[in-house]
């Protein structure tokens, strides 16, 4: 039986110049709509089986749109979507929510707070302690120097489904490892905090990285959270900026290469079905 492989973290968009100011002029290549007929292709070349579908902007109108398009497009397993989490009327929102099966958690792009500590807000945290009783999970889209602040709110809530986004963006261009290695080890003692072992060649030098930049900090994640928290994802098209989809991928089969194939069938695949409830 050939297992499932899930892409946990990619991106469609209609490319809005106002709304997705975060794509500068240095990004050519995402200056433009990527949608599902872009990437099933590639996903059948692939041999990928299916994929999480992760919010960029921060509107419930992107919402509407991403349900829309994982009704038409059966790779799309689950849907991690946008909600204020400091609203008075989340509870409300939550359970209309809970009306579609493939909106399977929410995210908020704390690494752009001027506040780095904006997870800790009380109305905040109260946002996230709802998430649990509605059966949503959160992704955590922060950078390293956030990691302290994100320890204390994980911490807070230990039934509360998270997952890290990108292994908390490490300066890998620069070679720095050591301030966000001892701070990300740490998220070892939380069984509910699994991590994504993505978005690594946009961190790194776009034009010049190699396999053996990111080795290090692959080697900390999997020390850290083992082989059954630990999830692939391409983070595509915003790969696309320093590689191939091909290429990323590839980056994960090289070092998975040794390991067992239960544990790769678990990084590939089983973690994601797993953490995200995907059907």
């Amino acid at each position: 039986m050939y297992d499932p492989v899930i892409d946990a973290h990619q991106h469609f968009w209609k490319f809005d110049p106002g709304r997705d100011a975060w794509i500068t002029d240095e990004m050519q290549v995402l200056r433009r709509d990527y949608l599902p007929e872009d990437l099933e292709p590639v996903y059948k070349q692939k041999k990928i089986t299916g994929s999480v579908l992760v919010q960029a902007d921060p509107s419930e109108n992107e919402n509407v749109f991403f349900l829309e398009l994982a009704e038409k497009n059966p790779f799309i397993l689950g849907v991690v979507g946008w909600i204020d989490l400091l609203s008075d009327k989340l509870e409300e929102r939550l359970a209309y929510y809970q009306q579609f099966p493939l909106m399977k958690g929410f995210r908020h792009l704390l690494q752009g707070e001027p506040q780095r500590d904006m997870m800790l807000n009380p109305k905040f945290k109260r946002g996230i302690g709802l998430l649990n009783q509605y059966g949503f999970s959160f992704d955590l889209l922060i950078r390293h120097d956030q990691l302290g602040f994100t320890e204390k709110l994980v911490a807070a809530f230990p039934e509360q489904r998270f997952v890290i986004d990108h292994m908390a963006k490490p300066c890998i261009k620069q070679g720095i490892i050591a301030e966000w290695k001892q701070a990300i080890k740490r998220f070892s003692l939380f069984d509910n905090v699994y991590c994504k072992i993505s978005g690594l060649v946009t961190e790194a030098d776009w034009e010049f990285w190699e396999e053996a930049d990111f080795r290090p900090y692959i080697d900390t994640v999997v020390e850290t959270f083992g082989t059954k928290r630990i999830m692939f994802g391409s983070d595509w098209p915003v790969c696309l900026l320093a590689g191939t989809y091909e290429e990323v991928k590839g980056i994960a089969d090289n070092y998975l290469y040794p390991f067992s194939k239960k544990e790769q069938s678990d990084f590939f695949g089983g973690n994601a079905i797993f953490f995200y409830h995907l059907a």
